[in-house]
């Protein structure tokens, strides 16, 4: 058997007390942070995964934040197809009063005017903005998208404010149309983008899906403005005959981006559901992984505090003795 010396004694004791203390200090900043892990040390894998916990809830309230923002665009955006679907029926209200064959050169002169005032109203209505961006923008959310033209039509802006028409932009700024016309998109959970926006575009040319025509919305009130400026029989007959045809099928597609608007309304409020059920889900998991029970702590933290105190009460008879204990 080796020999045991003093020095020894004094060591092991030193050692198990320095144990007994961190030990306690352990315990001690668990319970005063309220997490089982202080320090990646203290359990490595438990550590990884909180980690990874914490990363996927920032992401999620991420996604949270987008599904808000795109909600309120959505209803934006919903607010303002209402008011022009309310302006185009107008419009039809007005051509339709403009057949009415007892209607002389003033009455549809006025008629006339008002539907100048109407288009004046959609510009308004197509440059809405929400949170400083314009909603029916595309990417060129920065600036006004259109601009309504005193005879009744309706232009595209470029970045500087300058008209056009067609696809084609302008020479400063020839990618304008192709901004507009851009779809937004944004990421509601991991993996799944969307796109929410409606343009410019989207309303003021397409294709009526029954008849297979071709409207460009912009060109039939021009058109109408300029028949009713010139209110032969024969212009009549066009404002009540195929462009009202034709103001049918803008109204129609003016439903439809409203309906397209409305399922996606629907969409996000499932997905701000389930967002929020993954947070609650991923929060749980993350508070039984990595937070203290107190119950169970409280009566470790006292055990080992009466371990250091009886470590403590053993130094006067480990320790070694100085000549004065035999004096």
């Amino acid at each position: 058997m080796p020999r045991i010396t003093n020095s020894m004694l004094v060591a092991n004791y030193l050692n198990n007390m320095k144990r007994n203390l961190g030990n306690m200090s352990t315990l001690q900043n668990q319970l005063s942070s309220g997490n089982s892990i202080t320090r990646a040390s203290d359990n490595p894998s438990t550590a990884t995964r909180i980690m990874q916990l914490n990363s996927e809830i920032a992401a999620n309230k991420q996604y949270n934040s987008n599904i808000k923002d795109v909600t309120n665009w959505l209803d934006t955006t919903d607010t303002a197809l209402s008011e022009a679907g309310n302006v185009f029926s107008r419009i039809r209200e007005l051509m339709v009063k403009a057949g009415n064959g007892a209607y002389g050169k003033d009455e549809i002169s006025n008629i006339k005017d008002e539907i100048v005032q109407k288009v004046a109203q959609l510009g308004d209505i197509l440059n809405s903005s929400f949170d400083g961006n314009y909603i029916f923008g595309g990417t060129k959310s920065t600036s006004k998208p259109v601009v309504a033209n005193s005879d009744g039509s309706i232009s595209y802006l470029d970045k500087n404010g300058t008209a056009f028409t067609g696809t084609s932009g302008t020479a400063a700024d020839p990618n304008a149309y192709t901004q507009i016309n851009t779809k937004l998109t944004a990421e509601i959970s991991t993996g799944v983008t969307i796109e929410y926006n409606q343009t410019s575009t989207n309303i003021l040319e397409f294709t009526d899906t029954d008849s297979g025509t071709s409207v460009n919305a912009s060109d039939v009130l021009k058109d109408i403005v300029n028949n009713l400026s010139n209110p032969t029989a024969t212009n009549l007959s066009t404002v009540t005959g195929s462009d009202l045809t034709k103001m049918d099928y803008i109204i129609k597609n003016v439903q439809k981006c409203r309906s397209t608007v409305g399922a996606m309304q629907n969409r996000m409020d499932s997905a701000q559901a389930t967002n929020e059920d993954q947070n609650y889900n991923m929060t749980s998991i993350l508070s039984e992984v990595g937070d203290v029970d107190y119950t169970q702590k409280t009566m470790e933290y006292s055990v080992a505090q009466t371990v250091y105190t009886a470590s403590l009460q053993t130094s006067a008879k480990v320790l070694t003795k100085t000549l004065l204990d035999y004096l």
